[in-house]
């Protein structure tokens, strides 16, 4: 039950804020089932696809999906996690997992800085510049295209809260699409696993999906963040010691 659990706590973040695919689901299959790391990224990436299909496309529907900054993002990103998928399966597992809680740890951090800036300048073209980076993160550790992409749409593009999330989901959705079927094809994923997160995850997404207009956003992704930046914690020092 406690895959059910997960898969819909996670689900209605991610409808919510469009942050949770990678950065919450990966560091707890790691810590409370004890997954390989490869594996939980594979798992968080197919798991974080079907979420945000069901999610993605009302965001659209309500005209809240920035097209043009979409483009920029994913010109780069695209092969980024192409490149980032494939890395993942020549490193070690103890240093795997240090990295990966690593990189879950600053994203969450970064995203939290993102709170303090008040600048909006419109920049969206530089999207192009940060999307390749944000693609190889999230095809090594699953984690990034909620909180990384949302923070560069925050910190470039003029757009709306509403849209942030929107054009985020999107980006968030591509990704997770090529990296997810990457994994897959290489075999990196739990399938018990998935079917279980789904089967909370799909009401998860549809109950977060209704209530985004109710919840305040803004403050759910900061307590999201605050806990991304102890369980990222948590796995690097795991991998570290480990190692």
């Amino acid at each position: 039950m406690i895959e059910v659990t997960l898969g819909f706590v996670i689900a209605v973040a991610i409808a919510l804020t469009g942050v949770g695919a990678g950065s919450l689901t990966t560091p707890l299959l790691i810590l409370l089932l004890g997954l390989p790391a490869a594996e939980c990224v594979g798992t968080s990436l197919i798991f974080g696809a079907v979420v945000k299909l069901i999610t993605a496309p009302l965001y659209w529907a309500r005209g809240q999906v920035n097209w043009r900054a979409l483009a920029y993002l994913l010109a780069t990103g695209l092969p980024g996690v192409l490149a980032g998928s494939l890395l993942l399966h020549g490193i070690r597992t103890g240093v795997m997992m240090a990295l990966i809680g690593f990189t879950i740890m600053s994203v969450a951090l970064l995203n939290l800085f993102r709170f303090s800036s008040g600048l909006r300048p419109d920049r969206t073209k530089w999207l192009a510049l940060v999307g390749l980076p944000i693609g190889a993160e999230v095809g090594f550790s699953s984690a990034g295209s909620g909180a990384l992409g949302a923070l560069a749409l925050l910190s470039l593009t003029p757009l709306s809260s509403a849209e942030v999330v929107g054009t985020d989901l999107c980006f968030g959705l591509a990704l997770s699409l090529v990296g997810g079927g990457i994994h897959a094809a290489l075999g990196s994923f739990n399938s018990a696993v998935i079917v279980k997160l789904l089967i909370g995850g799909i009401p998860g997404a549809i109950t977060g999906s209704i209530l985004a207009s109710r919840v305040p956003s803004k403050k759910l992704r900061y307590a999201l963040s605050l806990v991304m930046v102890v369980l990222g914690a948590q796995i690097c020092w795991k991998g570290l010691v480990s190692h």
